[in-house]
């Protein structure tokens, strides 16, 4: 099992940047491939971004894409979700979430996530 934390969110003028980051604890945390998702009020979660177990391999959505970044630190057991020129409608509650079952591939589908944080807000204001 690991426990997901996710830090960095906050308030932030359009085209503005943010680092958003997910700890996750326990020693097979490289196990996991990971994902962010990410759900403003009144709409469903989304699929943003994920990254393999080793790192070999990542999945941007497109409305992000050229935007934002997916990285992770095996040594320090984090995530990274790097958001540049960050628009209004980037505004949610971002979280982050470990798949146990993909070795070498991700997944966009958010069933496919066993374990997630409790979600970090991004506020992007005009």
């Amino acid at each position: 099992q690991v426990q997901l934390v996710e830090s960095g969110g906050g308030l932030v003028q359009a085209g503005g940047s943010l680092t958003l980051s997910c700890a996750g604890s326990g020693r097979t945390f490289s196990n996991y491939a990971m994902g962010w998702f990410r759900q403003a009020p009144g709409k469903e979660r989304e699929f943003v971004a994920a990254i393999s177990r080793n790192g070999g391999r990542t999945d941007i959505t497109d409305f992000v894409k050229g935007r934002f970044t997916i990285s992770r630190d095996v040594a320090k057991n984090t995530v990274y979700l790097r958001m540049n020129s960050l628009r209004l409608e980037d505004t949610a509650v971002y979280y982050c979430a470990a798949d146990s079952t993909r070795t070498w591939s991700v997944s966009r589908t958010a069933g496919a996530y066993d374990y997630w944080g409790q979600g970090t807000q991004v506020t992007v204001s005009s």
